[in-house]
């Protein structure tokens, strides 16, 4: 019999240091690894309180959104807010007839780390099923731990169970807005259940609306539409990478240095200085014209990466 107690004895002890080797192994790994958060954008809460705010109308046919510029900003600010947070990508939720993507959709759903969901527009042109897309990937996310933060760009009250469902599995809800003319655009009960709460201003909103017209709106005194020759991409591009040699001129290559890790998205104040300078160069306005602002940007990433 006391043969048969120290061996029972060994092998317990042998089992214990096994889990608890397992144990080390488990709380090392979690601790090295980064937390992670999510980008979730009703856009039709961002197309009518930004178009309401800057154009004065919640009309989509009136104004054009810089869709792309938005999402980079957004993602900007985030990487500030979280700075220890790696981002696993931005949901764009909006509506389509039969979940058909628009050519604006298509050219959203091509961006690096965005992932367009669509639910239906009825008749009214009203966007039907996108609080449920929304609620479902929520909920999902930090069921699995797939998040740590979750940033909700939104106002409907029915999304007040997806943000108690989330932070029911341990997630952190921020609620972000745009500023409202009057009252508020986004509803109380959600408002007192998220973690946080931040609005942007007409500041931040402006560069990113347009008033829809059928040209490059001209400075100067020309009217909207009145002359001007609209510019070819690869014009804009050279014009892109005028800008980034004066920028790194003026700048250094520690700055530089620093920008690069963030491709290929440019931090909020680096894109409203290239295309501020960009508008002076070509004497014509960018703001209507998503896809030349691209040509735009690349011009100005292509020479900054050849200099490195």
């Amino acid at each position: 019999m006391n043969d048969v107690i120290p061996s029972d004895l060994s092998s317990i002890s042998a089992a214990i240091e096994r889990t608890n080797e397992l144990l080390r192994r488990v709380l090392a790994e979690v601790a090295t690894t980064p937390s992670t958060h999510a980008i979730f954008v009703d856009a039709g809460y961002a197309y009518a309180a930004a178009g309401r705010l800057v154009a004065g109308t919640e009309d989509r046919r009136a104004f054009e959104l810089d869709a792309e510029g938005l999402i980079e900003a957004f993602i900007d600010k985030a990487r500030t807010i979280f700075p220890d947070s790696r981002l696993l990508r931005v949901y764009w939720y909006d509506g389509a007839r039969r979940r058909i993507h628009t050519s604006e959709q298509q050219r959203i759903a091509e961006l690096p780390d965005v992932k367009v969901r669509l639910g239906n527009l009825n008749a009214n042109n009203q966007q039907k099923g996108v609080d449920s897309l929304i609620r479902g990937d929520l909920e999902s996310l930090a069921r699995h731990r797939a998040i740590g933060d979750a940033v909700l760009i939104g106002g409907d009250e029915d999304l007040v169970s997806a943000v108690e469902a989330a932070q029911g599995y341990g997630a952190r809800v921020h609620l972000w807005g745009i500023e409202a003319i009057e009252g508020r655009n986004q509803a109380e009960a959600l408002l007192w259940e998220v973690d946080s709460q931040r609005t942007f201003d007409l500041e931040f909103c402006k560069p990113y609306v347009a008033r829809r017209t059928d040209l490059y709106e001209p400075f100067g005194d020309s009217q909207p539409g009145g002359g001007g020759q609209v510019p070819g991409r690869d014009e804009v591009r050279f014009v892109g990478a005028q800008v980034a040699a004066q920028w790194l001129a003026a700048r250094g290559r520690a700055a530089l240095a620093e920008l690069l890790p963030g491709h290929p998205y440019l931090p909020g104040s680096v894109d409203q200085e290239l295309l501020n300078e960009a508008e002076a160069l070509l004497r014509l306005s960018l703001r209507a014209r998503a896809d030349l602002r691209r040509a735009l940007r690349d011009g100005f990433w292509e020479h900054l990466q050849a200099q490195y």
